[in-house]
């Protein structure tokens, strides 16, 4: 069996604008109603959990306009605000959370995810990013973003802080006895004083402790100093190959977070590696493939939105640049390092105008396309290969989707014995180790 998540690009946003099944885009905005239908749909089809990506800026690197970002909706809600209304829905469905550990200070994030674990009975997980931009980091008052590999230091410094806090509390602190009057026992309460070169807190944390003790960390680097942090780190593990797909690098991926996570003197099995992946179904695999091809073709003649789309992850406008001119490297970036620096190893010598259609043709980590049993039968012969441990959808998202693949392709997958059939009762992270 293997796992299943699903990736919210867009976080607490938007989604569906100008699509053909967006007649309730406009009403969804802001609300939580797509959300917890989704939710309630993904309980349903025996999924592990929900991640809400997030990001702190307007994009505005792009032709250094706010004006594209605005006019295709690029907006977020804080995805934390979510995770109770989401938790209150279901029962067992993990909820994830991105939060940023440039910008949060440990305590905050420490006492949040401790509140939102006991508000949803252990279900709570943090996607932790670094993030990238410039003009995030200036919204929390900075000049510039740290650099690349500066910032994983740093949010290696920073989990320790946060665990450091969590471990405040010891096991049993939390007595209850109305007949002894005692609420906790102060002799297994302490304070973390943790005194690093980045972060300090004393704590402890002022919340009674989290169920699950640590709660879940997602992680989702792609960099050399990405992969040590997850390895370290996560119990989850968002695996985006877009820019190098196929099988084998699906593969080199698996094997080379399992030898980092030995390193480290953790087992691999304890880490669950995703692989992002948008299925593209129909009744018959041909009306699949023209699907496909459809959603190829619209892509690839968009070259705005891939311009768009690298100058956000590099931090460079690429606006000015001639579409048929081979492509100019990019160098001293300080954005999505593994993302741009994949990019430049598959279009070198192109030009921007075939790179664009190259890309479109990357749905995700691997090509999954044809009617539901298909698309479930190569599921499982990935799974088998690359000895990952599940997907994570992406991709657009519309009640469409949400239904095509909670009632349509995880029925399947479970009939074959490929997914879970129920839960195990427990916490969120008790389910990813369930297998």
């Amino acid at each position: 069996m293997f796992h299943m998540g699903w990736f919210l690009g867009a976080g607490f946003g938007t989604y569906g604008w100008g699509g053909r099944w967006s007649g309730n885009a406009k009403k969804d905005i802001a609300k939580p109603d797509l959300f917890i239908d989704m939710a309630t749909s993904l309980e349903r089809a025996g999924f592990d959990y929900m991640m809400l990506e997030d990001a702190s800026n307007i994009p505005d690197v792009y032709k250094s306009s706010l004006e594209p970002g605005l006019r295709q909706g690029a907006l977020r809600n804080d995805p934390m605000t979510l995770v109770p209304l989401l938790g209150q829905a279901t029962k067992h469905l993990g909820i994830i959370a991105t939060a940023a550990t440039s910008f949060y200070p440990p305590y905050l994030a420490a006492r949040l995810a401790t509140s939102l674990d006991n508000l949803t009975d252990g279900r709570f997980g943090m996607n932790l990013v670094t993030a990238s931009s410039h003009g995030a980091a200036q919204n929390y008052g900075l000049d510039k973003h740290f650099e690349h590999d500066m910032r994983y230091e740093m949010a290696d410094e920073w989990v320790r802080c946060v665990k450091a806090l969590w471990d405040t509390w010891e096991p049993g602190a939390l007595v209850m006895d109305e007949e002894t009057g005692v609420f906790a026992d102060a002799s297994k309460v302490h304070y973390a004083n943790f005194e690093g070169k980045w972060f300090s807190s004393r704590g402890p944390l002022n919340s009674i402790p989290a169920p699950q003790g640590h709660p879940v960390i997602c992680q989702a680097g792609g960099s050399p100093a990405g992969r040590d942090f997850g390895a370290k780190h996560a119990d989850t593990i968002i695996a985006s190959l877009v820019e190098e797909p196929g099988v084998e690098n699906m593969k080199e991926y698996r094997d080379d977070i399992s030898e980092r996570m030995i390193k480290y003197g953790r087992n691999p099995k304890d880490a669950k590696i995703l692989f992002l992946a948008q299925p593209i179904m129909a009744d018959t695999d041909r009306a699949a493939q023209e699907k496909r091809d459809g959603m190829v073709a619209a892509m690839a003649a968009n070259t705005d939105a891939v311009l768009a789309g690298m100058s956000y992850f590099s931090g460079k406008d690429l606006s000015g640049l001639d579409l048929d001119a081979p492509i100019e490297e990019i160098t001293d970036h300080n954005g999505h390092k593994s993302l741009v620096d994949a990019f430049m190893r598959e279009h070198k010598g192109k030009t921007l105008r075939q790179a664009a259609a190259d890309r479109a043709q990357t749905i995700g980590s691997v090509e999954l396309v044809g009617t539901p049993e298909t698309v479930a039968d190569k599921m499982s012969e990935i799974m088998d290969y690359v000895g990952g441990d599940g997907f994570l959808i992406r991709g657009p998202l519309d009640r469409a989707v949400i239904t095509e693949i909670c009632d349509g392709l995880a029925p399947v997958l479970r009939r074959k014995g490929l997914i879970r059939s129920e839960y195990s009762e427990g916490t969120f992270k008790e389910n990813l180790l369930a297998f």
